[in-house]
């Protein structure tokens, strides 16, 4: 569900969407600004600041040293006294380095100030694998910030949601970890509205309804899950619905419980590895609060408990289409 749109829509790539929502947030409210590593003058890594720089000059698209704690810790100053803040930390693998700002400050200000303060800042950073990059290019960190109180974590897989839900990240009074997968900045393409509209924070999108099996994923996974919905189809006549989560926390609890209830089969499909993973988290709330409904054990299919592998394992390491059927028909076999 998203807000109204002005008539209209054009084809973009995930990466486009990030850019315009990125540029519609800057012309309608000047307390908005971005900054980071080389998202000035060279528009991103992933160029998805581009020409941004060049429209709104060097105090609203700052390019700032090679220091993720102190982009962390001026964006949390600069969002404290009013303005809006879109840091950009330029790999998910160097978002350690932030940890301290993250858990001791961002997510606590609002509650250490009894809500006299609050932190209207998104964190962007790319997610996840097989893009063949080097170590700490390739991560799924997801999990450390759901863990954080006071902070929502966003995760879009298609161009549309990632314009909509970045534009009420950036309106959002709290802070946002807005993820992005990488993989998906130009392989993902799709009709995006014109113009501004928002995608609320918070709620499921149903890609695909079904009565035999639920697959609960979000990031790059939603493909590779479409794919294995479309082969249990073909190949079991099972009836697939396939979640995608879009938002890790706030978390669409009802949407999943629903979804599970009906079918009594879920698979939970992610790129991190599985143990303490948001996956664990999922399939404890699903048997806490629908067990009685559950037909089968939940399953669940993520990277396996070892560091990203260089590229030539990377196809080895992120979950396929065919590890998602396989645990797919354990369930429904049951």
């Amino acid at each position: 569900m998203t807000t109204a749109a002005p008539a209209g829509t054009r084809t973009l790539n995930l990466v486009t969407a990030v850019n315009e929502a990125l540029d519609l947030a800057m012309g309608a409210d000047e307390r908005v600004l971005v900054l980071g590593e080389d998202v000035g003058r060279n528009g991103g890594v992933f160029r998805a600041t581009d020409g941004l720089w060049k429209k709104y000059g060097g105090d609203r698209v700052v390019d700032t040293p090679l220091a993720e704690i102190g982009i962390m810790g001026s964006a949390i100053g600069l969002a404290v006294n009013g303005l809006r803040p879109v840091a950009e930390i330029q790999f998910d693998g160097f978002l350690p380095s932030v940890f301290d700002q993250v858990v001791c400050h961002l997510g606590r200000i609002r509650s250490r100030t009894r809500g006299r303060l609050s932190v209207p800042l998104v964190l962007r950073a790319p997610h996840g694998g097989l893009i063949h990059a080097p170590e700490h290019h390739s991560e799924s960190p997801e999990a450390y910030f759901c863990h954080t109180p006071g902070i929502k974590v966003v995760i879009p897989s298609t161009p549309a949601d990632a314009k909509g839900l970045l534009l009420a990240a950036i309106e959002d009074p709290d802070p946002v970890v807005f993820f992005e997968p990488k993989r998906l900045y130009r392989a993902a393409v799709g009709e995006v509205p014109s113009g501004r509209y928002t995608t609320p924070i918070g709620r499921a999108r149903t890609i695909r309804a079904g009565t035999d099996l639920t697959i609960l994923t979000w990031g790059a996974m939603t493909e590779t899950c479409a794919k294995a919905a479309d082969r249990l189809a073909a190949e079991d006549k099972a009836s697939v619905e396939l979640i995608d989560l879009r938002t890790l926390s706030p978390l669409d609890l009802d949407a999943i419980l629903a979804s599970v209830g009906k079918t009594g089969r879920c698979v939970i499909a992610h790129e991190a590895p599985n143990t303490g993973s948001w996956a664990a988290e999922l399939s404890a709330l699903i048997a806490e609060r629908g067990l009685l409904r559950l037909l089968a054990p939940v399953e669940r299919v993520g990277g396996w408990d070892v560091r990203m592998p260089l590229f030539r394992l990377e196809p080895y390491y992120v979950p396929d289409a065919d590890r998602v059927v396989l645990a797919a028909r354990r369930a429904l076999n049951f």
